[in-house]
């Protein structure tokens, strides 16, 4: 627990007049991970915390003291290029695994950076993201963690040929939709405890 770095950033939010919501769509989190946060029960990785400074104009050091890793809560982490539908996935993901640490990437580099010092337990990934393909980053995620599971994310159903042949978990099409990523975590052996009414 660091209280030090809960007052903190409590109260540099407060300075750039941020709610707790604001500042966890602008972090791509949950806004209940920013309440933990703040309540000094958990800390922000590295990662985060490198995140957190930009967002709120401030030296890195003054919130790199307090970080700590934490592996309480299953960690979830979503890529798409495209910040409308990542926003409005994040927030359907949200609302079906409340329980899990979510973390939103437009890009592929962001998501391998983060892979390397935070283990993953799921990724659901863009297959098409501009010049980059969401299977070569399930190749690399994996690559880091075996024990990371994928599922592919895309309005193209024609991918999923594609995608089978890697070794990603799911294949979902896009809009994401609580009932379609409820089915999906029933098939995965990962200890997620899915919100709102069950499909």
């Amino acid at each position: 627990m660091s209280i030090l770095l809960a007052d903190t950033l409590r109260k540099l939010r407060t300075e750039k007049g941020l709610t707790q919501t604001q500042l966890a769509n602008l972090m791509y989190v949950n806004k209940a991970t920013i309440s933990k946060w703040e309540s000094g029960t958990r800390v922000p990785d590295v990662p985060m915390i490198t995140r957190l400074a930009g967002i709120l104009a401030v030296d890195v050091g003054t919130l790199l003291a307090g970080a700590v890793r934490t592996d309480e809560f299953p960690n979830l982490v979503i890529v798409d290029d495209n910040r409308a539908v990542l926003s409005y996935n994040l927030l359907i993901l949200k609302e079906t695994v409340p329980d899990a640490v979510i973390t939103g990437f437009n890009w592929p580099q962001q998501a391998i950076e983060y892979a390397r010092t935070n283990r993953i337990d799921l990724a659901f990934l863009d297959i098409e993201m501009g010049t980059a393909s969401g299977l070569d980053l399930c190749s690399t995620l994996i690559e880091i963690n075996p024990c990371t599971k994928v599922i592919y994310l895309t309005a193209y159903p024609e991918y999923s040929l594609n995608a089978w042949d890697t070794d990603a978990s799911g294949f979902l099409v896009k809009p994401l939709t609580p009932e379609s990523i409820r089915r999906q975590l029933k098939k995965l052996h990962i200890p997620f405890s899915a919100g709102g009414t069950k499909a």
